[in-house]
């Protein structure tokens, strides 16, 4: 296996990140919310865009995997600005963005950020907004006290230990929200969802397709799909969506 490099950021950061030569267009995968560069897609994608000799580049977030920080300490915005960091410093020419979860609301920021880089984008289970619409809106009234009192609160995960979602995570997130104003994406769009994720809804994913504009964009929902998306069919449909991007069927 591969030794991981790091990268040093403006912001004081140290990424974990695996690279991958080859020709372009560079596969950026962004992952979830507490999930780290070492997932089934991430690095399933990257043994499928070396079998293509196509540039690939995975990563984690600060606070995630093998990078610097602890993840209470970070928000959409320190993620995405890593993000920014990754792309800006490990890669060159067109990219096609590939991210899951909240790596789908990243990866929105990404092509709002630099849109004359992004040659094609496919998300999984994309939740943008989801600081908000998810977690601030089904907070009750004792939940929302405690970010003022506390600072945070714990909510259950069906994946792995209770998330901590701190104030500072919901209000950054009111600064990165991609749903309330155009959002233009001038390229090739898959969005891929699955009917049977408990983690983010179909009434989101329709919801991100009917509120972006884009001459080119398609939402494949999946019967009985959970929200990981990661069994061979769904790894399968992923390679055809980032192939698709591609233009290359």
């Amino acid at each position: 296996m591969a030794a991981t490099d790091f990268l040093e950021t403006a912001q004081g950061r140290r990424l974990a990140y695996h690279k991958t030569e080859g020709a372009g267009p560079t596969i950026v995968f962004l992952g979830g919310l507490k999930s780290d560069m070492e997932g089934t897609k991430a690095v399933h994608l990257e043994a499928w865009a070396q079998a293509r000799g196509q540039g690939y580049l995975r990563f984690d977030y600060s606070g995630h995997g093998e990078s610097s920080n602890a993840f209470t300490d970070g928000c959409i915005g320190d993620w995405h600005e890593d993000t920014l960091a990754a792309v800006a410093s490990l890669t060159d020419g067109p990219l096609i963005v590939v991210g899951s979860s909240m790596g789908g609301w990243q990866a929105l920021l990404l092509a709002r950020a630099l849109p004359e880089r992004i040659a094609g984008l496919v998300t999984i289970a994309a939740a943008p907004d989801f600081t908000e619409d998810g977690y601030w809106a089904s907070f009750s009234d004792e939940q929302k006290a405690a970010l003022d009192t506390v600072g945070h609160v714990e909510l259950p995960s069906d994946y792995m230990e209770p998330y901590i979602i701190t104030k500072r995570m919901i209000e950054d997130g009111r600064q990165n929200l991609v749903l309330r104003n155009a959002l233009e994406l001038p390229f090739p769009v898959r969005f891929l969802q699955g009917t049977a994720d408990t983690a983010v809804s179909t009434e989101t994913a329709i919801r991100l397709l009917e509120h972006a504009n884009g001459a080119d964009m398609r939402l494949l929902l999946v019967k009985d799909a959970d929200h990981r998306f990661s069994d061979g069919p769904c790894l399968g449909l992923i390679e055809n969506a980032v192939v698709e991007v591609m233009g290359e069927q």
